[in-house]
């Protein structure tokens, strides 16, 4: 169930019985030639929406701006300082809590936002120590699980791309958010091979230096891999994976 589709009063009452609820966070930037602005942001909130479903979670409206300043050298990719996203997810957590959330649990789709999102927890979890949270805010706990790298996701993607995955615009997240996004999918896949077929790798810094190396957006992938069937059979590992994590969450004291 998605907050943003509930009432005020439908929200209440689940709080009655439930403190938990799923944020998906990504990012918009580019993802090689043949992937979407926003595949960071699609991927885990295709997941979300599917472990919201095995457990009866609320799904938070998506995060889908992150910290991505390495992309803005491709148009489209869009970027938010590390301090803005630290404060956007502090104020996300905090405005929740007011009101009885008291587990967050992020279901994330960037590399980039994970020393964020970790330092934002730490500053979360610094106010209550310090005495700076209200009296009335009750006890919070964030964890944040990259939908990519669980387990069965692992296991599929060494099975069916290898080394051919990559670490950016991989196979893996392409093929899921063509999945998600058919018609869109097939419009972007139409293209054929990429030159050369698997992307080079390295070290990333600024932005001119990642268009300078990685000349089409691509580290270490063959994105033409990519298949919706494959994708759905990442959806439904993954959505295995944090729905036995969320409920595990829930359930630690």
């Amino acid at each position: 169930m998605r907050l943003q589709l509930r009432t005020w009063p439908e929200v209440e009452a689940y709080l009655k019985d439930n403190t938990g609820i799923i944020i998906p966070i990504g990012s918009a930037e580019q993802h090689g030639p043949t992937g979407f602005i926003g595949t960071d942001a699609l991927c885990p909130e295709i997941v979300a929406d599917g472990v919201a479903a095995e457990t009866g979670a609320m799904v938070a409206p998506t995060l889908s701006i992150g910290m991505a300043q390495h992309h803005l050298g491709f148009p489209g990719s869009i970027t938010l300082r590390p301090t803005t996203l630290i404060a956007v997810i502090k104020d996300v957590v905090e405005s929740l809590a007011r009101n009885g959330f008291e587990r967050f649990f992020f279901v994330n789709g960037h590399g980039g936002n994970i020393a964020t999102a970790s330092a934002a927890f730490s500053e979360i979890y610094a106010e209550a120590s310090l005495g700076g949270a209200g009296a009335n805010r009750p006890p919070i706990r964030c964890r944040m699980r990259n939908w990519f790298d669980s387990p069965g996701v692992e296991k599929i993607q060494d099975e069916e791309f290898g080394a051919a995955n990559g670490s950016h615009a991989t196979a893996g997240e392409v093929s899921l958010t063509y999945f998600g996004y058919p018609e869109d999918g097939q419009r972007v896949s139409a293209e054929g091979k990429l030159s050369p077929e698997v992307a080079p790798t390295g070290t990333i810094y600024d932005a001119d230096d990642y268009r300078n190396r990685f000349a089409d957006g691509r580290i270490g992938s063959d994105p033409t891999l990519a298949t919706e069937a494959i994708g759905e059979r990442l959806r439904d590992a993954a959505v295995a994976d944090l729905a036995a994590d969320y409920r595990e969450f829930l359930a630690e004291s």
